[in-house]
């Protein structure tokens, strides 16, 4: 969420994984808990996230914080390319050392 200071300062963690695995099957969906249209997209811009983002709009009510339980921020899951979720809640180098783990 473009509010979220620990989530933005996460961001650059998220960048530098991504952009090292991207091309060994590995992407980003992000899921923002934003109100404001106009900040989740800035941020988005301003951070440099250039994976897909979606968001309802609809802050805690958002359907997919919901479905998978997510009651604090930043989160994450680390889902198989069967649907399983692997990890969950990895920071920076756990992030990285897990995906180097899983990703031959």
């Amino acid at each position: 969420a473009s509010w979220c200071r620990p989530c933005r300062m996460e961001n650059p963690n998220v960048v530098a994984v991504y952009n090292e695995f991207k091309n060994k099957n590995f992407t980003i969906l992000g899921v923002s808990l934003d109100q404001q249209k106009n900040n989740w997209l800035k941020a988005i811009h301003d951070d440099g996230l250039t994976w897909t983002h979606v968001s309802d709009l609809q802050f805690w009510n958002n359907a997919v914080a919901r479905l998978y339980h997510i009651e604090s921020i930043p989160d994450n899951m680390l889902i198989d390319p069967n649907g399983i979720i692997i990890a969950r809640g990895l920071r920076s180098e756990q992030l990285k050392e897990k995906l180097e783990e899983v990703i031959k």
